[in-house]
């Protein structure tokens, strides 16, 4: 008969979120080995994840590290809030973040075993979503912003400067959590994406019945509004609409390097 006591059986409950019957099945079978009933309700629990691998996980957190010349900003996705504003799913989030700005993407393989566990222990599909490591190169100024919701981060951003302040770089972090534009500038936007939408805006103006020769002043100008909404240097910014996101870091003797976002629900 298997060694083991009700203390046992609790031990093993709450280390990995199973239920009594099934904490104490795993022990019999295992001859009361705490580590191998572990190891066998792992396989069994995941084998329900495996189950959940299709259901939406559109909740989560953000976190955000900084190692030696390096920020790591990661997503980790969940199916309910609840569970994102869990204290072991929030640290996990740092821990992945940890690794990301040490090692990168490859970092997240560190803590496949403790996702997995997370599976079972709270019983939603839980899944890495994006990780992005920003590396620094000398002379460049790096700050971060964290919107945080119910204890867990929502929203990250990370901008990098040539020039300029942390202050700056901070401000237009924030900027960005609030406005969340796909692009730095106009030449990273894909060609066949301007083409579909300036074809679409002839459209609508053509429809509109605009004198044929005013269609291009037109359609120009509608664009430069399409700009706004997704390039970062176009923007109006959002503590002084006057002056455009390009305009401020001009007049701070700054330049936009690079940045990143993660968001929940992005």
């Amino acid at each position: 008969m298997a060694d083991f006591t009700a203390k046992d059986v609790q031990a093993l409950r709450q280390a990995t979120g199973a239920g009594m019957m099934d904490a104490k099945k795993a022990l019999t079978e295992t001859d009361g080995d705490m580590d191998a009933a572990r190891k066998l309700l792992r396989e069994k629990g995941l084998a329900k994840a495996d189950d959940r691998a299709g259901r939406e996980n559109a909740q989560g957190a953000i976190a955000l590290a900084a190692s030696d010349g390096t920020v790591g900003l990661v997503e980790l996705k969940c199916e309910t809030d609840f569970v994102a504003k869990s204290d072991n799913f929030i640290h996990l989030t740092q821990e992945l973040a940890d690794s990301v700005a040490a090692r990168g993407e490859a970092g997240v393989a560190d803590h496949a075993t403790a996702i997995d566990d997370l599976k079972v222990t709270l019983k939603e599909n839980i899944e890495v979503g994006r990780a992005v490591q920003i590396s620094l190169a000398e002379g460049e100024t790096v700050d971060t912003y964290l919107h945080r919701q119910d204890g867990r981060g929502v929203n990250g951003v990370v901008v990098v400067l040539q020039g300029g302040t942390p202050e700056l770089a901070h401000d237009l972090g924030v900027h960005i959590a609030f406005a969340k534009p796909q692009y730095l500038t106009r030449d990273e936007v894909p060609e066949d994406l301007v083409a579909e939408e300036r074809e679409t805006l002839l459209g609508i103006t053509k429809a509109e019945g605009k004198p044929e020769a005013a269609w291009p002043k037109i359609v120009e100008g509608r664009l430069t509004g399409w700009y706004k909404e997704r390039v970062l240097v176009d923007q109006p910014f959002v503590r002084d609409d006057k002056l455009t996101v390009g305009q401020l870091a001009e007049g701070r003797q700054a330049t936009i390097v690079r940045f990143a976002q993660l968001f929940i629900g992005g």
